[in-house]
């Protein structure tokens, strides 16, 4: 085999960000870019001589030139072999899975997420450990160092591999498997739920409509939902992945999932499906509907910790719940009457992992639409939609009942986010230092109806490795349990993005149902006139509420 060693100069822009290094195409596809950082990856992680790694992505745009790219350096590396997902395809929950069930070194996946694809989108790329999930900030803060003093990196000299054939293949002394990239997680899936009440639900004319948003669940979706459970063909839409994601936005939320959003509010109730749910663009989030009826997903967390051992897989119960701090308390309240521990932890699914590596929690979840458990490392979007189906099975309830009666029984953390998108970074900056320059005068001061409990700069003492993480948003909370969280999210490529969460509680069932937004409204004015929003960044509305 013959290896090329190629000189090379770092770039000052490869620090990862929440979940990997994320970029337009046009960066990854800068001479040298994208082998920097794979090489600076390969060089902080040191990976014995014959190890085996998982690679696979969404299938955006770049997804497989890059795989080509990855399999030659690995080969050049030192890697012994490399299983990738056919097509180049692997979801980062399934790449989760292979790697634990494999006991691989570690994988890379390819993906920004969320973030739209196509020739002019977003690309991304991150490394997951051997347990299956993100690499901690440890391993990221290396990678990124490696990259800034990174002077040469290593490729070899070798043909594309087919990634469209399954079976061995070979890239000099490396062995390449081209894998089925479902097939793995669709056993793990139905190790852990009651397929055959799903079957019967969906026997006895229940409805449902999965949104893949032309990413990567589709093949999943079609595999579990159509061939395993029983649902008609058809019931996956938008189920073929594309690289530029049919020119769609794969977010699921009720802005981007507006073809979904559409036939779950369709005029005629009587012929809306029962049960509607979406994906994004790499398989990990998700979003929940019933008839004309949206599951907030911090509710969601709470409804499935509440439900969870009515799914085969958890029906010892849970070990704990971990939620990021901007996630409402809803689970908090479930977790008290379980009588369980509930961990509050910074956004990014890496601070998750040594919780359950460590057995302290078996659910988690994060406001931003990601749900997951201890079977793999990552949040898993078709994994809450089979949670949610196997608790319609069990309940014989609509999603609206099920939501209406936990409210009654667990009160309603009232909730919303709202997302001011591709803001200048500096002016969004500047946003947040004033809020933050408030803090010494706000504790005990009256907002409207409000008074200021606390007010600080979110901090996170990790309870198994004693990690401290800080700056992790800005929170303001009131005496009665209600709050304010702004942060900037670290997961888009334009710009910055602006989050401000707002969170109130009901125990009253007959103001339980009321509007999000409208119950949430004084909260809202806060915010506002705290942060100068308007006058500061020029916006009327936000860009997206959740």
């Amino acid at each position: 085999m013959k290896i090329q060693t190629v000189a090379t100069m770092p770039f000052d822009d490869q620090k990862p960000g929440t979940s990997g290094l994320r970029k337009k195409v046009a960066a990854f596809k800068t001479p040298a870019y994208l082998e920097n950082f794979v090489q600076a990856i390969f060089d902080s992680i040191t990976a014995p001589v014959g190890s085996v790694l998982v690679l696979g992505g969404d299938g955006r745009y770049y997804n497989c030139e890059a795989i080509q790219i990855i399999l030659r350096m690995a080969a050049a590396n030192g890697f012994a072999k490399v299983l990738v997902g056919q097509g180049g395809i692997l979801s980062t929950p399934a790449a989760s899975c292979v790697i634990r069930k494999t006991r691989s070194f570690g994988g890379i996946i390819l993906s920004a997420s969320h973030n739209p694809g196509g020739p002019e989108g977003d690309f991304g790329i991150k490394y997951n450990t051997g347990n299956g999930g993100p690499a901690p900030e440890k391993i990221t803060e290396a990678i990124y160092a490696c990259s800034r003093s990174l002077t040469q990196y290593r490729i070899a000299d070798a043909a594309d591999v087919n990634l469209d054939r399954i079976g061995c293949q070979m890239v000099g002394d490396m062995n390449v498997e081209v894998i089925d990239p479902v097939a793995d997680y669709a056993e793990l899936m139905e190790s852990l739920f009651d397929f055959a009440a799903i079957r019967a639900l969906i026997g006895g004319g229940f409805r449902l409509c999965f949104d893949a948003m032309h990413a990567v669940t589709g093949p999943y979706a079609i595999e579990i939902l159509e061939k395993r459970l029983g649902a008609p063909a058809g019931t996956v839409i938008n189920g073929v992945p594309l690289p530029d994601f049919g020119e769609g936005h794969p977010d699921p939320n009720l802005t981007y999932a507006h073809e979904l959003v559409a036939i779950m509010y369709g005029a005629d109730r009587a012929s809306t499906p029962d049960f509607g749910a979406a994906s994004d663009g790499d398989g990990d989030r998700n979003m929940i509907l019933g008839r004309h009826f949206f599951v907030n997903p911090s509710d969601s967390l709470a409804i499935i910790a509440a439900n969870a051992t009515q799914a085969p897989g958890y029906v010892a119960g849970l070990a704990g719940i971990a939620r990021s701090m901007p996630t409402s308390a809803a689970a908090d309240r479930v977790a008290d009457k379980l009588g369980i521990p509930c961990f509050e932890t910074p956004t990014g699914w890496k601070f998750f992992g040594n919780l359950m590596d460590a057995g302290k929690v078996t659910l988690c979840g994060e406001e931003s639409f990601g749900t997951g458990s201890s079977h793999v490392r990552e949040k898993d979007g078709l994994w809450a939609v089979l949670f949610w189906l196997n608790i319609l099975a069990k309940r014989r309830l609509s999603v609206e009942e099920i939501v209406h009666r936990h409210w009654a029984e667990y009160g309603r953390n009232v909730y919303s986010r709202h997302d001011y998108e591709a803001l200048p970074a500096d002016i969004a900056a500047e946003l947040m230092a004033h809020v933050k320059s408030q803090f010494a005068d706000l504790p005990g001061r009256r907002l409207g109806d409000y008074t200021v409990k606390f007010c600080d700069d979110f901090s996170y003492t990790d309870p198994i490795d004693g990690s401290v993480s800080s700056g992790q948003g800005l929170r303001i909370g009131f005496k009665d349990g209600s709050r304010i969280v702004f942060r900037l999210s670290g997961t888009g490529t334009e710009g910055a993005t602006l989050r401000i969460y707002l969170e109130a509680y009901s125990s009253d069932p007959a103001t339980q149902r009321a509007d999000a937004q409208q119950a949430l409204e004084p909260l809202i004015d806060i915010a506002h006139d705290l942060s100068q929003l308007k006058q500061r960044t020029g916006r009327e509305s936000p860009t997206v509420i959740t």
